[in-house]
């Protein structure tokens, strides 16, 4: 036994597990032996097999520090519910065992619960005050809870006790990006790769802060390296696919053979579920169901509201898959329309799909692709018959198990079909539906008639400012005298990148001068921020779409640029939709001449000022009794086709999991990245 826990702890599995085997083949009731061979096949993948030798041990010897491994690795996959319960009977055993309770505590905040998660914590500190992972778990649970000033001595305590502790420079990174903070983030993020530069996740926390910062193609390398350490941090595939959009030089078939590469990689790892509907089911009520974790006061909560309000409830009924705890006054208004709200924080793939399985969900619907809080590997399930993307992204998911994503002929154009491995499905008018601002924000004359000079604005995230866009406004600017340019996010709460921003634009003989650059302001003040603004200008090929319609909607027109694919169509989509077809350039060229020509035109810009948010208003962007119709329309057209195709879809496979929808029950109602936790 001595010589195989030698060769497990040098790496040299093969010769442990040849020796666990052959101890176990001398006496099957070897505890120890039967525990670390459980261990040992999980650390190489073979973790259903590696779990039932652990729990066979426990069986044999329920020991405190079996149990306590056993959450180690049930974390480690993915499930902290079954962790949480693993950890809970080690302190039962062994109520001072420090290590237990920082694993405890690190597993409930997975499950969002960072006030048990301190207490766990801070029981480990009790027992062990100089237990770095647990001041660095500390400071993990606090940053969650919005304690930051506290999460940020509790990171101090780890590191004062051991500077090198790569994950406390890590997380302490994190704390950083979401204090705005990113020249500091940055540091840290780049001290933990000096540190563990074989770490997959610091790599893709570095890639995200270096997005924000405007070093586009420095984040894709990090995102790149982090998927070449652990091909299995799907969060970095998804970052890498999100970042692509940003990029001006990536063609469409580029960023299509990257997202069916992801795609192919989840569906080696799952079992679909495969669904035979009833002959009769075609007209029945539907179930929908919709995933997001962006349930609230989020560009996706303003498009949906308005939208579930007006949905015939004889047709369709709504449940709610939220993928992380975070809810609002607005996500309070949105659970009245639906009949379930199932919570999928904290729980791994293949639970989430067989709870939507048994929820007898006709048609799922991804509100996220490749953005934060996607469950999209979950969606490689197929644990509904009808699946569909919608609203939150704007290219292809590469899911092959995603039947459609469903747009606008604006956005999905016939020649650009080739860019999805869904099948695209257009709605008549618009592919969003916007819930008109509350309370709401008086919208002032035109700032020119009393400034004396033209202001451009653009209030989109600044990741969307590629050098090419840069180029362009500052074209804009050297074309219109004396006109200046506000932009207004978040990232610009961060001097150093205010600093950049300037030097950008000096970089093209642009005056600091000319420049407006502020942080980010709540809601109110956000939208009261455009009564500064004449004319928006779009960034692309990631254009606005929650920012451009609040510029129409305070009465400011927008200058959008024709694209190549979804995502840069999307300011087309929506002046289209608004009756503004003349502020689509085709070109860059274009797009200055509009810009000079429309700042020339002050009275027409007075006029449209005046008049612009009644005209949103009256137009199918704002309609959404009518876009109900048309969305549930969709719905129904899908379902027929999923109903009438069933009978000629070849058999199931060997191995897949049948789920036949026939009786048809209610659920029962219910209720930027994370750091590394050290186990």
């Amino acid at each position: 036994m001595q010589t195989a826990l030698a060769h497990h702890r040098a790496g040299r599995t093969d010769n442990a597990a040849l020796l666990y085997r052959q101890i176990l083949a001398a006496d099957p009731e070897h505890a120890d032996a039967m525990h670390f061979l459980g261990l040992l096949l999980c650390d190489t993948g073979e973790h259903a097999t590696g779990v039932k030798w652990i729990e066979g041990s426990i069986r044999l010897l329920p020991d405190a520090t079996y149990y306590s491994n056993l959450g180690n690795v049930l974390a480690r996959q993915g499930k902290p519910g079954a962790a949480i319960a693993a950890y809970r009977e080690a302190l039962a055993r062994r109520p001072d065992y420090a290590e237990a309770h920082n694993n405890l505590g690190s597993a409930l905040r997975e499950t969002g619960d960072p006030v048990a998660s301190m207490e766990s914590c801070a029981n480990a500190l009790a027992l062990r005050p100089d237990y770095v992972e647990a001041w660095n778990n500390l400071g993990n649970a606090l940053k969650d809870h919005g304690s930051y000033d506290a999460a940020l001595k509790s990171y101090a305590k780890a590191l004062g006790l051991r500077p090198d502790y790569a994950e406390a420079h890590n997380n302490l990174g994190n704390l950083f990006e979401k204090l705005g903070r990113l020249d500091e983030a940055t540091a840290c993020y780049r001290r933990a790769i000096a540190l563990k530069p074989g770490v997959a996740a610091i790599h893709n926390n570095l890639g995200n802060v270096l997005r924000d910062r405007g070093y586009l193609d420095d984040a894709v390398a990090s995102f790149r390296q982090a998927i070449a350490l652990d091909a299995d941090l799907f969060q970095a595939h998804s970052n890498l696919l999100l970042q692509l959009n940003f990029l001006p030089h990536v063609p469409p078939g580029d960023q299509f053979a990257e997202a069916r590469r992801f795609g192919e990689l989840q569906i080696v790892r799952t079992r679909p579920f495969v669904h035979e509907p009833e002959v009769g089911d075609a007209e029945r009520r539907l179930r929908i169901g919709l995933v997001s974790g962006d349930l609230n006061t989020h560009p996706v909560g303003f498009f949906l509201e308005n939208v579930v309000a007006r949905l015939e409830t004889a047709q369709i009924e709504l449940v709610a898959y939220p993928t992380r705890i975070h809810e609002d006054a607005l996500t309070a208004r949105l659970k009245q329309h639906f009949s379930a709200w199932h919570l999928l924080a904290g729980r791994d793939d293949e639970a989430c799909a067989k709870q939507i399985c048994a929820d007898r969900i006709d048609i799922l619907v991804d509100l996220s692709g490749h953005t934060n809080h996607n469950r999209l590997s979950m969606f490689a399930w197929k644990p509904a018959p009808v699946q569909v993307s919608w609203l939150g992204y704007f290219a292809t998911t590469g899911l092959r198990s995603i039947d459609y994503v469903l747009g606008d002929r604006y956005v999905l154009p016939d020649t650009e079909t080739a860019h999805f491995v869904e099948l695209p499905w257009c709605l008549p008018d618009s592919y969003l539906c916007f819930t008109p601002p509350e309370p709401e924000i008086a919208t002032d004359p035109l700032p020119m008639l009393t400034s004396g000079t033209v202001t451009f604005g653009s209030f989109n995230h600044l990741v969307k400012l590629n050098d090419a866009v840069v180029a362009l406004w500052a074209r804009v600017l050297h074309a219109v005298p004396g006109s200046r340019l506000y932009l207004k996010t978040k990232q610009l709460n961060d001097p150093s990148v205010q600093c950049a921003t300037a030097a950008r634009f000096a970089a093209l003989g642009i005056d600091d001068a000319r420049l407006i650059l502020e942080g980010e302001s709540p809601r109110a003040a956000l939208l009261a921020a455009y009564n500064r603004v004449d004319i928006a200008l779009d960034p692309f090929p990631y254009p606005g779409g929650t920012t451009t319609v609040e510029a129409l909607w305070m009465g400011v027109p927008v200058l959008t640029r024709r694209g190549n694919r979804f995502l840069s169509h999307v300011g087309e989509s929506i002046l289209h939709n608004a009756g503004m077809p003349q502020w689509i350039a085709h070109n860059d060229d274009d797009y200055v001449v509009k810009a000079v020509t429309f700042a020339a035109a002050h009275d027409r810009l007075k006029r449209l000022r005046a008049g612009l948010r009644q005209q949103l208003l009256a137009s199918p962007l704002c309609d959404a009794s009518r876009f109900a119709r048309n969305l549930e329309a969709a719905f129904r057209g899908m379902w027929r086709q999923y109903v009438a195709g069933a009978q000629a879809r070849p058999r199931p496979q060997a191995g897949a999991q049948k789920v036949v929808n026939t009786e048809r029950r209610p659920p029962e109602n219910a209720p930027n990245h994370t750091g590394h936790i050290s186990p």
